[in-house]
């Protein structure tokens, strides 16, 4: 199993973020993102809103920074890291400008995007970009196969019932084979999705009910399960808790373990990623975690 980081700074949603978060800047973060490169931590998250109406604000937060600005400069700071869109709302762009500019990510980060990507769920946002709320899910499946066709093809082609695309050049271009694709969600159905069309699931919801869900599932050769552990961690405060908690996503059978993390300070929480992967065994070369009982990284 390994571990990623939901970032800090880049999504606050109220009761998770750590208080020093809403006057912290790129520069915090980047500080905390090398620092996870060097830990060995598997990933980095940015979310996706372009606004969010003020009454949904209370629950889900009103920060939301852009994902492609975001990782482009933690680009420039890490060397292995990979960085993931959790999750970019298919519905907002055309496969095409998605390949475009992400593919571009891809090229300066030396192949460490992965593209998480989801249907979407706030209409009133879809209404302000002028995006189709009704098929949307339609509309998703058919973006995602565009997307295999499209990413890291410099002249790609696609006939689909949504879109489609030939004769064209698109340059640069992802330069992994096969950027993966996460599918974020929540029920069986997001995880249909995720089989068929992606390379890995990335749902929200109660623990209990997604292991249930993926117990049901034969998966995929080298399918990712990216499962978040709930509240955020205490590894130095609670170093037993944390572990067991790593230990029961593990047995619900994430191969990817998402968290946050609870911290004072932009350096509390370097701190804290130090004792994290202490706690989970990370190793640096591989990312891997030697949880006692943790799911292989691929099933």
């Amino acid at each position: 199993m390994r571990i990623g980081i939901v970032s800090p700074v880049t999504t606050r949603i109220p009761g998770v973020a750590n208080a020093w978060e809403a006057s912290a800047g790129i520069a915090d973060l980047a500080r905390i993102a090398a620092r996870a490169d060097r830990l060995g931590f598997d990933h980095l998250t940015c979310s996706e809103h372009v606004a969010v109406p003020t009454a949904v604000a209370e629950t889900r937060g009103a920060t939301y920074w852009d994902p492609l600005a975001t990782f482009g400069y933690l680009a420039a700071h890490t060397t292995r890291i990979r960085l993931a869109t959790q999750v970019l709302v298919l519905g907002y762009h055309h496969p095409l400008a998605i390949a475009k500019r992400y593919g571009t990510l891809d090229a300066i980060s030396g192949g460490r995007l992965v593209l998480g990507v989801g249907v979407g769920s706030l209409r009133e946002e879809f209404d302000l970009l002028g995006a189709a709320w009704d098929g949307r899910g339609g509309r998703a499946d058919d973006a995602m196969r565009a997307l295999r066709a499209a990413l890291g093809q410099r002249t790609p082609s696609y006939d689909g019932p949504h879109y489609a695309f030939d004769d064209l050049v698109v340059e640069p271009h992802a330069v992994q084979p096969s950027v993966p694709l996460w599918v974020g969600g929540q029920g069986a159905r997001s995880l249909r999705r995720a089989i068929e069309l992606g390379d890995g699931w990335v749902p929200f919801g109660r623990l209990a009910d997604l292991a249930a869900l993926l117990a049901d599932e034969d998966l995929p050769d080298g399918f990712e399960v990216v499962l978040g552990a709930g509240r955020p961690l205490d590894p130095t405060g609670e170093p037993g808790a944390t572990q067991e908690r790593l230990g029961r996503v593990a047995e619900a059978g994430a191969t990817v373990v998402s968290v946050t993390v609870r911290a004072a300070s932009p350096e509390h929480y370097c701190e804290q990623l130090a004792a994290l992967a202490g706690l989970a065994g990370l190793d640096r070369s591989t990312g891997a975690a030697g949880l006692a009982g943790a799911a292989p990284s691929a099933r």
